[in-house]
């Protein structure tokens, strides 16, 4: 038998969905309904706020949920790695999979960063330093003083962002020459950090 607790977690995992679902290439979260997204999970607008105090609270779980299954991916990808294997190489080609089969996971991160809503604009803000930290961590562990792995971890993510956002709406020849020019891109940088490190020792 579903208990009550069940039941409610079922319910709010379908609020959660429907409101993913919605979003496109023209459709921001912003721009969602409370009655859209309880139209499209089977409940009556008065049940979400069982679930979510408001839209903004809704917005705020979906934008810690995209962050962390990000996150997720990405440490996958350095785990699988070889001692031969790129760590750009793999992580670009990991990120780029990602948003191709989650596009409205990433339409979330990359929509509200600039959105209209300050408490989303901040919790998106969030999620990017946390990969910014978890990147700084490790390329620290490759040898790099903490400020220079940050300014590293900043510009890469910069890059592997930008590229992710463009990539959703593109066709796959034009998703293969943006994967390319991240990959390359971060070379540069990763390049430029090591002439720079060995020059002042």
């Amino acid at each position: 038998m579903t208990t009550r607790s069940q039941q409610k977690e079922r319910t709010r995992r379908a609020i959660i969905d429907a409101a993913i679902g919605q979003l496109s290439e023209s459709k921001s979260f912003a721009s969602l309904s409370l009655r859209e997204v309880a139209r499209e999970a089977g409940i009556a607008p008065t049940s979400f706020y069982r679930h979510f105090k408001d839209m903004e609270e809704l917005g705020l779980t979906l934008v810690d949920e995209s962050g962390l299954a990000l996150r997720q991916v990405m440490r996958k990808a350095r785990q699988r790695l070889s001692k031969k294997g790129s760590v750009i190489a793999t992580s670009v080609k990991t990120f780029m999979e990602f948003t191709q089969a989650n596009p409205n996971i990433f339409r979330i991160l990359f929509h509200e960063r600039s959105g209209t809503t300050r408490a989303l604009r901040v919790a998106v803000a969030r999620e990017i330093q946390y990969f910014v930290v978890e990147l700084t961590d490790y390329i620290q562990n490759a040898g790099f003083e903490h400020d220079s792995a940050y300014a590293q971890a900043e510009a890469m993510v910069a890059v592997i962002f930008n590229a992710g956002a463009e990539s959703i709406a593109s066709k796959p020849k034009q998703r293969k020459a943006l994967e390319n020019r991240a990959i390359e891109q971060l070379r540069y940088i990763a390049e430029g950090a090591v002439s720079m490190r060995d020059k002042n020792p």
